[in-house]
């Protein structure tokens, strides 16, 4: 059994690879490691973070770069809006891993070709903003058009899984796919395989990441006491894959790969990296040997990037993923798919043209925050079904309009329970779902939980007689809007 690590801040980084790990049973060849997600910090460090390099470190940065043209000979393609778009895309390139390194971080399984992790990377006009928005891979999608790459047959537009638009027609049919479902003209191509995150991770001297309570994952060999650790690049990957921690699933991987994101950007902005040319070319020979990329993006464009985003820091980072309406959207011949909430994705995707913030903007310290009880998920994430139980006319109705003024995704069509004898409040949900249970348990006090399986995301409130209010609540941070938004400076350590 691996020891856990030790809540204490080392004086120096440790050396690459220093804390080595073994046993445990075998990770399942199912659970792959959705790497492009925390990558794409690195990346982010290169492109935004240059500009205090001279054009002499930067020069020749880009001969190493693998060239791919995802562009040619695309028509029909979304209008330019404001700002740069860059399309970051992970493959998980595990045949490039070494048989000691398969085994230390449960990396078994064969390599599946496609693509394992999908983003969208926005920065603003006034390169003071990096917008992150993260494609589920299992993502309902339409792919156009195109002629298969393995076997050269023509295939006519049909529904996939998003990553399975790489498999039939690499980088061009994934841009055009993507292009198709967001309407965002993508201006760069950015394709990385995870070992190259490992290294980065090492080549900064490592990340520090703080818990609040112990995190074990007996599928990744993760294992972690409450306080602050410096991870190395292989602790840093169990970290960031680890989705056996909590009941919270993806959710919580998701922003545990957020949290890590934006303690990479502080580690490169904040340790003096971006200044130093040695270190600086050292860390981006490390990510950039394992890049592909269209044919524009070079050092020129990560110069002038660089030079307009020299005050760069997680606060200027915000992290978001398109919203779900149906996680278990199911079509013929293609399985269970993720099928986004098309309203609600169509205007985060609006606002990514339109060049506008994702997160709302924060009132000043003077202003007053509401009297919210703190709660794991915003109750905006969480949509809700009201019954009324009782005999009481107009309760359901009641319900329903408090707990949207509170936040809650509301059906605004409540309706007659099947008993209309209900003493205590019940909120029923889908064991999947608990986190967001306990959220609408805590603004119906003395209401009892009940586990329906297979009931789906809507959680079900059933108001019996002892309804008297809806308390409000907030997540923990009430600042991130609809879309669930985080930005960097929130979810690093100390803050």
């Amino acid at each position: 059994m691996p020891q856990p690590h030790r809540p204490t801040r080392p004086a120096r980084p440790p050396q690459p690879q220093r804390a080595r790990r073994s046993g445990g049973p075998a990770r399942r060849r199912d659970d792959k490691p959705r790497w492009g997600v925390r990558i794409a910090a690195g990346v982010s460090v290169v492109v935004l973070g240059s500009g205090a390099i001279g054009h002499a470190v930067m020069t020749g940065l880009d001969t190493g770069i693998e060239r791919v043209d995802p562009f040619k000979d695309m028509k029909n393609r979304p209008p330019a809006g404001h700002g740069m778009n860059f399309l970051l895309v992970g493959t998980d390139g595990r045949e490039k891993i070494s048989p000691d390194e398969k085994r230390e971080y449960r990396l078994g399984g064969a390599p599946c070709h496609c693509t394992d992790t999908i983003m969208l990377v926005h920065i603003s006009a006034d390169k003071e903003r990096a917008s992150v928005v993260s494609l589920p891979r299992d993502s309902y999608a339409e792919v156009p058009a195109h002629r298969d790459l393995v076997t050269g047959k023509a295939h006519k537009a049909h529904p996939v899984k998003l990553n399975a638009a790489y498999a039939e027609g690499g980088p061009g049919l994934t841009v055009r796919t993507v292009e198709s479902m967001t309407r965002v003209k993508i201006d760069h191509y950015l394709e990385v395989d995870f070992t190259s995150f490992m290294k980065t991770v090492d080549a900064v001297g490592g990340v520090d990441i703080c818990t609040a309570k112990t995190m074990r994952d007996t599928h990744t060999g993760l294992e972690l006491l409450p306080g602050t650790h410096r991870l190395t690049g292989g602790q840093a990957l169990q970290y960031v894959r680890s989705r056996h921690v909590d009941g919270a699933a993806d959710l919580g991987r998701m922003q545990r790969q957020q949290r890590f994101m934006a303690a990479l950007i502080e580690q490169a902005t904040g340790s003096g990296v971006l200044l130093n040319p040695v270190k600086f070319k050292q860390v981006s020979s490390t990510l950039l040997g394992s890049v592909r990329a269209d044919r524009g993006f070079g050092s020129e464009q990560m110069l002038a990037l660089g030079q307009a985003m020299r005050d760069f820091s997680p606060s200027s980072s915000e992290f978001a993923s398109v919203p779900v309406g149906n996680p278990s959207y199911k079509v013929k011949g293609t399985g269970s798919t993720v099928k986004w909430d098309e309203p609600k994705a169509a205007k985060l995707f609006e606002s990514l043209r339109d060049d506008r913030p994702l997160a709302p903007a924060r009132p000043g310290r003077a202003a007053a925050r509401p009297a919210a009880v703190p709660v794991d998920v915003a109750p905006q994430q969480i949509r809700v079904q009201v019954e009324n139980g009782t005999r009481i006319d107009g309760l359901g109705g009641r319900v329903d309009a408090a707990l949207r003024d509170t936040g809650f995704d509301t059906t605004r069509a409540p309706g007659n329970g099947a008993s209309r004898e209900v003493k205590r409040t019940v909120v029923a949900y889908d064991p999947r779902w608990d986190r967001s249970a306990r959220t609408v348990s805590t603004a119906l006090p003395g209401s009892e939980l009940r586990a329906v399986a297979g009931q789906g995301r809507t959680v079900l409130v059933i108001a019996g007689a002892d309804y008297r209010k809806v308390v409000p609540v907030r997540a923990e941070d009430p600042y991130q809007g609809e879309f669930g938004v985080v930005t960097g400076d929130q979810v690093v350590c100390g803050k």
